[in-house]
């Protein structure tokens, strides 16, 4: 009986997930093509040739174990490549976000790999699919949030607030509708409100990134669970769906998120840049 030994934790690099060779060796795929008819007649097949051709008897063990080693090594799964995901490239708290999702794709993947052989394990691999969607949404979010608050620092709202009382008292009761203080007041105000409504967004932005990361956690949890007591592909349908409804969720987000960035970047007048 083949056991397989625990699987340590995969390494991530770059928004994959990095198996060692070990773990991707000792899993049930290679365990079948070291004993499959198959690998072993291409053992055979091998020192046959080896007596076919006049060789001497000592290199046909030599061959047979190499045929049969190229049908295993055929068997062993490859690392994906990786998709550019990079946490350590943003501030926190984004960096931090991508790091939960990164590691909940990890865990699920290793549930996948203790999963049966069979219709159930096929299943998960295709919710896998959109849990990698749903870690993809979360980078391009991070990502967006991190834009957002760097083009934040480049409005200075205190100053501009403070500007802003100085034009209304030294005005006073001499306000002339369309008057440099007039105009000066209205870029002033506009300055300040643009300053607020990408703060609302960040914070927004903020919070519901970390409520989908903690969904997201929790999906991947109840996987971990349905991996070793589910009995039918059919007791994954509630999985599926709330991983569907997740990255929907993560996707709109991030579509408005990129929508939001696209009109801050035309709408702040005159901003005036912090030192």
């Amino acid at each position: 009986m083949w056991l397989r030994p625990a699987v340590t934790a995969p390494r991530i690099l770059a928004g994959v997930t990095r198996l060692s060779f070990r773990d991707r060796l000792f899993t049930r795929g290679v365990a079948q093509a070291m004993t499959s008819p198959s690998g072993i007649l291409l053992g055979g097949a091998g020192a046959a040739l080896v007596l076919a051709t006049g060789l001497p008897l000592v290199v046909a063990p030599i061959a047979a174990v190499a045929a049969w080693g190229a049908r295993v090594a055929v068997a062993i799964p490859r690392n994906a490549r990786s998709s550019g995901i990079d946490p350590f490239s943003l501030a926190d708290p984004w960096r931090e976000f991508v790091q939960e999702a990164l590691q909940a794709q990890s865990r699920y993947q290793a549930a996948v790999g203790t999963a049966l052989e069979g219709p159930l394990r096929d299943r998960l691999v295709e919710i896998g699919q959109r849990v990698d969607d749903g870690v993809e949404a979360c980078w391009r979010i991070a990502r967006r949030g991190q834009h957002l608050v760097d083009a934040r620092r480049n409005i200075d709202a205190v100053t501009a607030a403070q500007e802003l009382e100085q034009v209304n008292t030294h005005a006073g009761e001499n306000w002339a509708k369309g008057s440099d203080l007039e105009r000066t007041a209205e870029a002033l105000r506009s300055q300040l409100a643009t300053a607020q409504r990408m703060d609302e967004v960040i914070a927004d932005t903020h919070s519901r990134l970390r409520l989908l990361d903690a969904r997201l956690d929790e999906s991947v949890a109840r996987a971990i669970e349905l991996s070793v007591s589910a009995d039918d592909a059919a007791d994954l349908v509630g999985l599926g769906a709330d991983v569907d409804g997740l990255v929907t969720e993560m996707e709109a987000l991030r579509q408005a998120l990129e929508e939001t960035g696209t009109a801050s970047s035309t709408e702040a007048p005159g901003t005036t840049a912090t030192g």
